[in-house]
């Protein structure tokens, strides 16, 4: 009798160390998707779905427009040493009064950035990828899209230390061919990041997308501020995240402010 107390006393040890030896991989998997997450050029398949709802643009400032982005990472092994990173944004748009008294909707013009980044950091944790970006005028509508084919470079640099992730995406694109009644495209965008991911995987962050205009010789910059949370659905990992936009400066047609939310799709690779 005293031996099978003993074997059913080892036997819970055993199960109450395997269950907690499984949360911890939970844990450790979570926290490493919450990290990669906020890493542009991490080896992570991911299918954002990101809402902008945007007040107070057009020629009125009595405009609304509503774009989803569908923007799919796909990470690719270029052997032991690079990776090659996909990311595309498809937008489709609806939009009310930026073009006065008119409504449009449909598919926008689609951007593709491929980055090629080193398998491991460089030196003191430092990240980065670079390499071209294309965009294609696959617009379904004239107000929707510019309707040339453009090309440049991009590139992003970043850091992560403590639940710190702080960097900057950038890319420059010049049109190469299209249409000759729309203006040439010869625009910078500028994407520096900051996040702070706490350790129930909740995400703080705050974002600019500028873009200049050397056109037009005219800043676009939103200022985003939002919060994100990792979670799973029968064991599929998921990120929500919701915030606000704010113009900080903008052309007389950019709108005032706007509202993101966000769906991520996780496809960790094993």
């Amino acid at each position: 009798m005293y031996e099978r107390k003993r074997m059913r006393g080892a036997v819970a040890v055993l199960a109450f160390v395997a269950v907690a030896g499984g949360v911890a991989a939970a844990e450790d998997d979570s926290a490493e998707l919450a990290k990669k997450l906020q890493n542009p050029v991490a080896s992570l398949i991911s299918v954002p779905f990101q809402n902008n709802f945007e007040w107070g643009a057009g020629r009125s400032s009595d405009g609304f427009k509503y774009t989803l982005n569908v923007q799919p990472v796909i990470p690719i092994s270029l052997g032991q040493h690079w990776n090659l990173i996909s990311r595309t944004i498809v937008p489709i748009s609806h939009q009310d009064d930026l073009v006065p008294h008119t409504t449009q909707f449909g598919l926008g013009d689609i951007m593709q950035s491929l980055f090629f980044s080193p398998a491991v950091p460089g030196p003191n944790g430092w990240i980065w990828g670079a390499g071209p970006v294309v965009l294609l005028p696959t617009a379904t509508e004239h107000f929707l899209g510019g309707e040339k084919w453009g090309a440049g470079p991009t590139a992003v640099v970043l850091r992560q230390e403590h639940g710190l992730t702080y960097g900057i995406l950038a890319n420059h694109i010049w049109s190469l061919a299209g249409t000759d009644h729309t203006p040439n495209v010869n625009s910078t965008f500028l994407q520096p990041f900051l996040a702070y991911t706490t350790k129930t995987y909740t995400t703080f962050s705050l974002v600019t997308e500028s873009t200049y205009d050397w056109g037009e010789d005219k800043w676009t910059v939103p200022l985003i501020a939002t919060v994100s949370q990792l979670l799973k659905v029968k064991d599929t990992p998921i990120q929500l995240q919701l915030g606000p936009k704010w113009y900080a400066e903008g052309p007389t047609k950019a709108p005032d402010w706007g509202i993101r939310f966000a769906l991520f799709l996780l496809f960790p690779r094993h």
